[in-house]
């Protein structure tokens, strides 16, 4: 290859390399200066096997340049090839290269759309050199880079599992154009084709057993579902059956309150015996109310946590006296937070039954004394009344 031919593809090298930094996005992942520098080797291997000109090689290195350099520019992948021809044709006019020259160019560039169909024999290089990771050791890894350039460009929503499949069909029908890569790359081809095999039955493989797992999990988190379900309603239902309790309690002394103010108390200057017994059977009462009105007295807390709380997962947002003071804002920000942390959900679930039970256990324990003190207060009140009536009678006369 002489001077010139040497001091133009420095220039274009140049050129694209400067074009790449200058226009640099991180999405490309895939096509990028690394496929680019790929493509410009894989035309040389190629070329020099086929015993090219240096006129063809020259215009091969040139278009392996410019070939994918219109995804730099442009907002989308589709159509990057005609751009890179042009920006090949308008880099080669200002250089004064002729118009059949350029148009060659333009042609290799145009010939790597896919699906590809090459006419000339440098057209059919390229494409080649292009898809020379089909047959190479790092297949793999360029599918990769391809997929997440491709999700990075919202150009593609498919799961690992059925790129795979795509590229398996891909590679499996494509061939290629040249007999030098025919020769050099069909094993390597065969083997990234067992390679996917392989890799789609173990994620085939280990889909079934996550399958089965979520299964599991999902019958494991219904039964959790159902426990937390069950535990609160029982818990509801004793706290509805220890408030009707409490009611009874204040409803039956409120009448023998009554009873007493209005009648007993009345009578008391002409039976001075029943003062006692009367004394006792209010102050039965009153005590009884006193623990029945604790027991179904509300406890209302601060109502507000702390966002360090809710950091550290230890806030309960299912209750509302511990957040009927704060913002709506942080309220929302917090439950969004524990519907998407199924620890801190099932944990804040576990902690509203927990302090549910504790409040159920103080209301029985309320009760309990207010029913023992009706019970046995109530006893020695009426066998005081029937005392003082049987052993200090009242003289009527």
């Amino acid at each position: 290859m002489d001077s010139s031919a040497k001091s133009l593809l420095f220039q274009v090298e140049h050129h694209i390399r400067n074009l790449y930094f200058d226009n640099k996005n991180e999405l490309l992942c895939y096509h990028n200066l690394e496929h680019t520098l790929d493509v410009v080797h894989g035309v040389k291997e190629i070329a020099e096997a086929l015993q090219l000109g240096d006129e063809d090689k020259e215009i091969l290195q040139v278009a392996a340049w410019f070939h994918d350099s219109g995804c730099w520019i442009g907002t989308s992948l589709q159509g990057h090839e005609s751009r890179g021809a042009e920006l090949a044709h308008d880099f080669l006019m200002q250089k004064g290269l002729d118009t059949t020259y350029i148009e060659r160019v333009k042609g290799c560039i145009q010939a790597t759309r896919m699906p590809q169909s090459p006419e000339s024999v440098i057209e059919k290089i390229i494409c080649d050199a292009d898809l020379f990771h089909l047959g190479s050791e790092h297949y793999l890894d360029r599918a990769i880079k391809l997929r997440e350039e491709l999700v990075n460009l919202n150009l593609l929503d498919i799961s690992e599992l059925s790129w795979l499949k795509s590229n398996l069909m891909f590679i499996g029908n494509h061939s290629y154009h040249t007999e030098y890569c025919k020769r050099q790359l069909g094993s390597g081809k065969q083997k990234n084709m067992a390679k996917l095999v392989q890799k789609i039955e173990e994620m085939e493989k280990a889909k079934k057993v996550n399958k089965k797992k979520g299964k599991k999990s999902k019958e494991t988190e219904r039964g959790v579902e159902t426990l937390f379900r069950t535990t609160s309603k029982n818990h509801l239902e004793l706290s509805s059956i220890a408030d009707n309790k409490a009611n009874i309690m204040i409803s039956v002394n409120s009448i023998i309150l009554t009873i007493i103010v209005s009648v007993l108390l009345r009578k008391l200057e002409e039976f001075p015996n029943f003062i006692i017994p009367t004394v006792m059977l209010l102050c039965t009462s009153l005590v009884t109310m006193v623990f029945a009105i604790l027991a179904t007295r509300p406890n209302v807390t601060s109502g507000q946590v702390t966002k360090e709380d809710i950091d550290n997962k230890t806030a309960n947002l299912l209750y509302f006296g511990n957040f009927h003071n704060m913002s709506l804002q942080d309220y929302e920000a917090g439950m969004k937070k524990m519907m998407n942390d199924a620890d801190f959900l099932y944990g804040s679930l576990t902690r509203d039954i927990y302090f549910l039970g504790r409040v159920l256990g103080k209301k029985y324990r309320l009760l309990r004394k207010s029913y023992t003190v009706f019970m046995f207060g109530f006893i020695l009140s009426i066998l005081a009344f029937a005392i003082a009536s049987v052993f200090f009678p009242v003289d009527t006369y």
